[in-house]
């Protein structure tokens, strides 16, 4: 993990979301929906720091899933804190990427 001194030295990204269910859901979401890529989740007893070199994808299908209920993406607005890289979100997904890389 970096520091934020050195932060703009990585290609991290991903949500950094308000401790809870859904957190935890989304974390779960990520490592399920990234196959082959290293997903790292940090506790950070207030939040959660999920984050992957590059690119992350969460569906909302596998979020639902661990959630065990019906999510709309719009759901994880509330819970996000902040994020690293640029996001796109959709009805079906939420994608955190870097279009340049270091």
């Amino acid at each position: 993990m970096s520091s934020s001194g050195t932060a703009h030295e990585n290609n991290y990204v991903g949500p950094i979301m308000r401790q809870g269910e859904l957190a935890r859901a989304v974390a779960e979401a990520a490592e399920i929906d990234n196959p082959g890529r290293t997903v790292s989740v940090f506790d950070k007893v207030a939040y959660l720091r999920i984050q992957a070199d590059d690119e992350i994808v969460i569906r909302r299908q596998t979020v639902e899933e661990m959630l065990g209920r019906p999510f709309r993406m719009r759901e994880l607005e509330v819970d996000l804190s902040s994020f690293a890289g640029q996001i796109e979100i959709s009805d079906e997904k939420v994608r955190f990427y870097f279009k340049r890389h270091l």
